[in-house]
């Protein structure tokens, strides 16, 4: 049972991995369109695509009969509030394993969608319906959110059923490397915005916003950027804010209950009635460390969550651009960041999803710092020299984001200037 400040200590630490043994794990959502109407799919369909899948040697996860998900091997396929669906990937040894894996799952997905009429769509934002338009599903949890989120940011409802992003989970060596890794990743959040923005069309209009979702993630209860998050925040510091973090919900056998009245360390103590004053242990832990949606955060892992959803071209750059800097040149890139204002990151953050790479820090444009983070990436996967059959390292995944510099234009920008020409709406979906 968890009862102390040192049992959640302890549980961060149970995480640490020798450098040598770490791994990486992706995470990508998707919108789901009918393409006979240009409507979201509801569960039914979603049950008839779940049940095409385990063709493909997935098996069903049941909530109460309800399909929620798939799971093969150490991959999971998890249903999203409005039926957007995740692969949350194995964990594997470098990019071209973990690049390998999604493109599998995407050629499964694609067999099936084809079949069954449906679209997919690889952006950030929904950018066809309304709020009021998208079919929920069973699953309990969501319920139960649906009713408190709102509660404590305006923008909660549209994060759970008009969003997609894109998450990287890593691993730390030490409390020492997670300190500096976590301090990293905060710090580049404008960067990672301004980089992969897709998310430009909103109800089949130009939003004015680049990463439409990244201005929504930021109005959503539980999550942001907190400014603790650039001090040298270790693993008590963390613990801390963690039990003093509302809980969102409490899993009691097969029921959720709200636990929106009380903090994870009322929880702790045994004050939670309508559970009979139970102890958390791991899981209830686990749990209430995955309702926490801040822009990053820690479990056994760090969970890396600022990225825009993108299409085929881009959905291994961005776990190639992480791994280059975390992996591969860590102190180089802390050198850099550890000199920047918290305070001018933080309003960076805040202006980045309109302005993109136009955004100012620390007196230069975003485009300038993602030059420089994506050569500080390419020196990281040189010195890692991962190579494939080809004899290729994992530089060719950063071919995209290279593009996206030279260019000066991202996704978000190619999607308004595709749709743009004739708001034809097949545009968004994937070719």
């Amino acid at each position: 049972m968890i009862t102390n400040k040192e049992k959640i200590i302890k549980y961060f630490e149970s995480g640490i991995k020798k450098s040598k043994d770490f791994k990486i794990g992706i995470e990508h959502e998707k919108f789901l369109f009918n393409n006979q109407n240009n409507k979201r799919i509801d569960y039914s369909k979603t049950k008839e695509m779940f049940a095409a899948l385990i063709e493909f040697g997935w098996n069903p996860i049941l909530e109460k009969k309800n399909v929620i998900g798939l799971n093969k091997g150490g991959k999971n396929i998890t249903l999203e509030p409005g039926n957007q669906i995740e692969l949350s990937g194995d964990k594997l040894n470098n990019i071209h394993e973990a690049c390998a894996e999604s493109y599998d799952y995407l050629f499964e997905l694609k067999q099936v969608t084809k079949k069954l009429n449906i679209n997919i769509v690889s952006a950030g934002f929904d950018p066809i319906s309304k709020l009021n338009e998208v079919p929920g599903n069973p699953k309990q949890r969501y319920k139960l959110m649906s009713k408190i989120m709102p509660l404590g940011g305006k923008s909660s409802l549209d994060m759970m059923y008009r969003t997609c992003g894109t998450q990287l989970n890593i691993d730390y060596d030490s409390e020492k490397d997670f300190i500096k890794k976590f301090k990293i990743v905060n710090s580049i959040v404008p960067i990672s915005i301004a980089l992969f923005a897709n998310s430009s069309i909103v109800e089949k209009k130009k939003s004015n916003y680049l990463s439409y979702r990244s201005k929504i993630w930021q109005n959503t209860s539980r999550g942001g950027l907190p400014k603790l998050f650039f001090e040298d925040l270790n693993f008590e510091k963390y613990a801390e804010y963690v039990m003093n973090f509302p809980l969102l919900f409490i899993k009691d056998k097969e029921n959720y209950i709200s636990g929106e009245k009380y903090t994870f360390k009322n929880f702790m103590d045994g004050q939670i009635n309508e559970i009979k004053n139970r102890l958390p242990d791991d899981i209830d832990l686990s749990t209430h460390l995955s309702t926490i949606f801040t822009e990053n955060r820690l479990k056994k892992y760090i969970e890396l969550r600022s990225m825009d959803t993108c299409g085929w071209d881009c959905l291994c750059a961005g776990p190639a651009f992480y791994i280059g800097i975390l992996y591969g040149n860590l102190d180089e890139v802390y050198e850099l960041i550890s000199k920047w204002d918290k305070d001018k990151i933080i309003n960076a953050y805040l202006e980045v999803p309109q302005k993109g790479f136009n955004t100012q820090l620390m007196n230069k444009d975003l485009l300038y710092w993602a030059k420089t983070l994506l050569d500080f990436s390419q020196k990281g996967l040189e010195k890692r020299d991962i190579v494939n059959k080809s004899r290729k390292n994992e530089n060719l995944f950063l071919n995209h984001l290279q593009k996206v510099i030279d260019n000066k234009t991202t996704n978000a920008e190619h999607m308004i200037n595709r749709f743009s020409k004739n708001e034809d709406l097949n545009e968004l979906y994937d070719k």
